[in-house]
């Protein structure tokens, strides 16, 4: 499945906080999944995805800080 949505991750986020194995989905209808450990590694994957597509476009920089003490 791609296309992860931030209201899928809080339906999921709620779903496994009151410990349901059901989830409604309002794009996809009603996913009944087989454990709460199968819940919570598809959550870290719609983290992920969420994630990333949020970081879309963005540059990453760094910053270096040199110190010394001494010497020349």
């Amino acid at each position: 499945m791609a296309g992860y949505t931030q209201k899928q991750v809080d339906s999921l986020k709620q779903a496994i906080g009151s410990g349901a194995l059901t989830v409604d989905y309002p794009e996809r209808g009603r996913i009944t999944y087989r454990s709460l450990s199968e819940m919570r590694q598809i959550l870290v994957d719609m983290e992920k995805e969420v994630g990333a597509a949020a970081n879309v476009g963005r540059v990453r920089t760094r910053r270096i800080v040199m110190t010394s003490s001494g010497g020349f």
